[in-house]
């Protein structure tokens, strides 16, 4: 039987790609060609894998056994000059990744929850699965920038008000990886313990675990 520590980091890396690979479907279904053109609206793991985030990171923290799942693919790219909403569009691509992530957990936390049949083994299986998913579908919104949920944030407020988000978004990623080193020391040490009881709690409520 393949261990747990194994099986979620192989969810993890796939719910990653999954994730990225949503933020092009969503683009490209609102106009923008530009993750199709690129060749990266593919399960074929291998355009997505960005060693350090795809591979090493959640290497890391599954097999320490981190309360934490993070990492990243490298990112689908996309015009948002493309969407045919422009109001919104940008928003809908930022919240495609989670948006999936979240109804993959539904989907297997309701699995787990009504059993239909199915053997112990394909039940951690699934638990395992929508576990991770609900664990990195609400992470990607924390209003944080790289995350999803400051780009949504910051596209959905009106330019007077996301003008000075911007300006905070580009001082972040200008930083690189210090920047998302200070957020996940900073996650880690204030907002952890709260953060893991609320996705234990949702997940215990689709499951049915306790």
């Amino acid at each position: 039987m393949v261990p747990d520590a194994i099986l979620s980091f192989i969810i993890l890396i796939i719910s990653i790609i999954l994730h990225e690979v949503s933020h092009g479907y969503a683009a490209n279904a609102l106009g923008d060609p530009t993750a199709r053109l690129s060749g990266r609206l593919t399960l074929n793991p291998v355009p997505h894998i960005d060693p350090m985030g795809s591979v090493i990171l959640p290497a890391l923290l599954v097999f320490t056994g981190s309360p934490v799942f993070f990492g990243w693919a490298k990112p689908v790219p996309y015009n948002p000059y493309n969407l045919t909403h422009r109001r919104w569009g940008e928003t809908l691509v930022a919240l495609a990744g989670s948006a999936t992530n979240l109804l993959l957990a539904l989907i297997f936390g309701l699995l787990v929850r009504f059993g239909l049949g199915l053997s112990p083994a394909a039940l951690s299986f699934a638990a395992i699965i929508a576990f991770v998913n609900l664990f990195l579908g609400l992470f990607n919104l924390i209003p944080f920038p790289p995350l999803d949920g400051f780009t949504a944030l910051r596209s959905a407020l009106p330019w007077r008000f996301s003008r000075g988000l911007n300006g905070f978004e580009h001082q972040m990623r200008g930083a690189g990886v210090l920047s998302l080193v200070l957020f996940l020391v900073l996650f880690s040490y204030v907002f952890a313990a709260p953060f893991y009881t609320l996705v234990l709690w949702i997940f215990g409520y689709l499951t049915g675990l306790t």
